[in-house]
This record gives C-alpha cells, structure tokens and sequence, in this order.
C-alpha cells in the first residue's frame, strides 16, 4: 500500500523547490567542469557513469526513485574483501569487471 504525504503538491513544491534547484544548479556546474578538464575521461570514471545512470533514473519516470539510486550506488557483493583496498570511500560501487580496472 503506497504511504501518502500529509502535504499537497504545492505545499511540498512551495517548501522544497528552492534548495533542490540549487542542487540541480550544483550538478550542472560539477558537469560543466567535467567536460572543461578532459569530455572523455569523464566517460572512463566508474563515478562519472554511475552519476549519470543516476541522471537516467531520475529523469525516467518509473517510481522509487530513492530506492533506485541506492541499489545503483550500493556495493551488492556479500563476500567480504581480504584487505582495504582504500581509506576513503568512493561514493559508488565500481561495477566493471576487476580486469577491466586501472
């Protein structure tokens, strides 16, 4: 059973719209460097192509999104790894096979 907003469309754009612009403003801006420093590395980013996956889903009009962009970014293996592999995380599961990584 869907769960309901206790607010209007309205009420939700009217309190919201504001911030999730300057986010979208954000993302425009974080593309545009992209594509100044170097269009074809972007390409070659495991990063950059899940971002734009994520893009996809949000310009798609399928529900859930959330849930979508979770699973997407989400690490789905269960076997734990023998050693870090990084100190710092990487925002999105590289999901090329590991002899196709640099």
């Amino acid at each position: 059973m869907p769960t309901t907003s206790p607010l209007t469309t309205s009420q939700i754009t009217d309190e919201y719209f504001i911030e999730n612009r300057n986010r979208l403003l954000e993302i425009a801006a974080f593309l545009d460097r992209l594509d100044r420093t170097d269009p074809a590395r972007s390409g070659r980013d495991f990063r950059y192509t899940a971002f734009t996956e994520a893009l996809a889903i949000l310009a798609g009009r399928e529900p859930g999104y959330l849930r979508q962009i979770q699973l997407l970014l989400s690490d789905p293996t269960t076997e734990p790894i023998a050693t870090l592999d990084r100190k710092s995380a990487r925002g999105a599961f590289d999901r090329r096979p590991s002899g196709d990584r640099p």
